[in-house]
């Protein structure tokens, strides 16, 4: 059985299986993975991402943003500074803050991959539909964590996996690139586990601070 690469428990279970891939679940922080040996290589992954068409023009797009955007804004004070963690090919989310006066530094293992904006700390860090595509994404939350200021926001977006009947039929593990899907209770353990702050905004905006620097 394999490793979690979210808490990298040993104590993880067959969860379900489709046509295209099998899913694990960890009995220790509920994330549900892919088995490695079935994600995509790169330069597939890559090619999948390169269909996206965000547009920073795009009303519906600034829409969906706007569920992570307005409730992170109203934490935050005024002239924050952040990151934009996997902000894609045409940043929105950044613009959108900078509208409400906040300045924000963009990194993207693709298309913004300069690593520089990753030795800073800052006071909110935001990956809208990010945390399901990581492969190891045990250590990104760790980076996650210590690109944090004390008191700092961490601002996700991503679908919360409900239950395995559920899962059986959820369109979004049919995304070849999504490979972790958390749960409500995933982002309690995590919460519990590095003493931060938790709020669930709607069905799938996460909010979470930094509270002690032993996170």
């Amino acid at each position: 059985m394999y490793h979690c690469p979210l808490c990298q428990s040993t104590d993880t279970r067959h969860y379900h299986s489709d046509k295209r891939r099998d899913y694990f679940q960890c009995f220790d922080c509920q994330l549900v993975f892919v088995d490695p040996k079935q994600r995509l290589a790169p330069a597939e992954e890559k090619a999948e991402y390169d269909l996206h068409e965000n547009d920073a023009s795009d009303i519906g797009y600034r829409k969906f943003l706007s569920r992570l955007v307005n409730p992170l804004a109203n934490k935050l004070v005024a002239n924050s500074h952040g990151l934009d963690f996997g902000c894609g090919p045409g940043p929105t989310l950044s613009l959108m803050l900078s509208d409400l006066g906040h300045t924000t530094a963009l990194y993207d293992v693709y298309f913004y991959p300069d690593k520089g904006s990753l030795h800073n700390q800052y006071d909110y860090v935001t990956a809208t539909e990010v945390i399901e595509h990581l492969y190891h994404p045990g250590a990104v939350w760790q980076q996650w964590l210590g690109l944090l200021k004390m008191g700092g926001w961490l601002g996700l977006m991503t679908k919360l996996v409900k239950d395995v009947e559920a899962f059986s039929k959820w369109h979004y593990k049919n995304d070849l690139t999504h490979v972790v899907f958390f749960s409500r209770e995933t982002f309690e353990f995590l919460a519990k586990r590095d003493k931060l702050h938790l709020e669930f905004i709607g069905n799938d905006v996460i909010l979470l601070r930094k509270t002690s620097n032993e996170s």
